[in-house]
C-alpha cells in the first residue's frame, strides 16, 4: 500500500459487543475504514473474499466448520492481498507460533487491546508484522519443538500429503480438511515442487519412509 490509501478492514469475532468495540476503535483512525463485519469463521473467509480487504482481524475461538486457524492458510492463498492479525485470549507462544506458521502477520491479545492492535493493523497493511511483546520473547526462549514436519513442509502440507498417500482425491481431501479443491491443488503442487516428485507412487514412498502414514 502506498501514503494515503485507506486500510480497509474485516472484523471477524463472535461477540457482537467485541465487534462493536472494534469497529469504534478501528474506525476512528485515519485512514482505517471497517468494510464488513463477521461471527464464524466460515462468513470470516466468505466475507474476506467478497470484500478483499487490506487486513482481516481474525479471532482464533470463533465457531464454524473449521478452525480459525485452518483458515488462515486459504485467506492468504485466495485473497493474496489481505494480511491476517489475530486477536486472541490464546496466550500461550505455541498457538502464536502455529498462527505466524499458519500465515498470519499480527497476534494480540485480547487483554492488550487497543494501542497494539492498531499498531498491528497498522504494520500489517504495511506489510510488516506484530507480535505481541510478552509473546515475542516467550517465543525468543522456548526452544523449537525436537521434530517437525520434514523437508521445510508447513503442518497443512503434511496433512494434505499423507492423504494423498492414503489414496484420496483432490475433492475428498477438500472435504476431510475443510478447504476448496483450489487450494488442495495449491497444497499440492507446493509439496511436489518442495520434495521434487511428482508421482502418487514417488509422494507415497516419501510418506512411509519419513513414517507419515503411522499412526499417533
Amino acid at each position: 500500500m502506498t501514503a494515503g490509501d485507506t486500510v480497509t478492514i474485516v472484523l471477524a469475532d463472535d461477540h457482537e459487543v467485541v465487534r462493536d468495540g472494534l469497529r469504534l476503535l478501528l474506525d476512528a483512525e485515519p485512514g482505517f475504514k471497517v468494510v464488513a463485519e463477521a461471527s464464524d469463521v466460515d462468513a470470516a473467509l466468505r466475507t474476506v473474499l467478497g470484500y478483499k480487504p487490506s487486513v482481516l482481524v481474525l479471532d482464533l475461538g470463533m465457531p464454524g466448520g473449521r478452525t480459525a486457524l485452518d483458515a488462515i492458510p486459504e485467506v492468504v492463498e485466495r485473497s493474496s492481498a489481505t494480511r491476517v492479525v489475530v486477536l486472541t485470549m490464546q496466550e500461550q507462544p505455541e498457538f502464536a507460533r502455529k498462527a505466524l506458521g499458519a500465515g498470519a502477520v499480527g497476534y494480540v491479545l485480547k487483554e492488550a487491546a487497543g494501542a497494539e492492535l492498531v499498531e498491528a493493523v497498522r504494520r500489517a497493511a504495511a506489510g510488516d508484522t506484530y507480535l505481541n511483546p510478552r509473546l515475542g520473547a516467550q517465543l525468543a526462549a522456548a526452544p523449537l519443538e525436537p521434530s517437525g514436519p520434514p523437508d521445510d513442509l508447513s503442518e497443512r502440507e503434511v496433512d494434505v500429503l499423507r492423504l494423498i498417500a492414503l489414496g484420496h482425491t483432490n475433492a475428498e481431501i477438500a472435504d476431510h480438511l475443510y478447504l476448496s479443491v483450489r487450494t488442495v491443488e495449491s497444497y499440492r503442487a507446493r509439496i511436489q515442487q518442495k520434495l521434487g516428485r511428482s508421482s502418487r507412487a514417488e509422494l507415497v514412498r516419501y510418506a512411509l519412509e519419513h513414517g507419515l502414514l503411522e499412526e499417533g
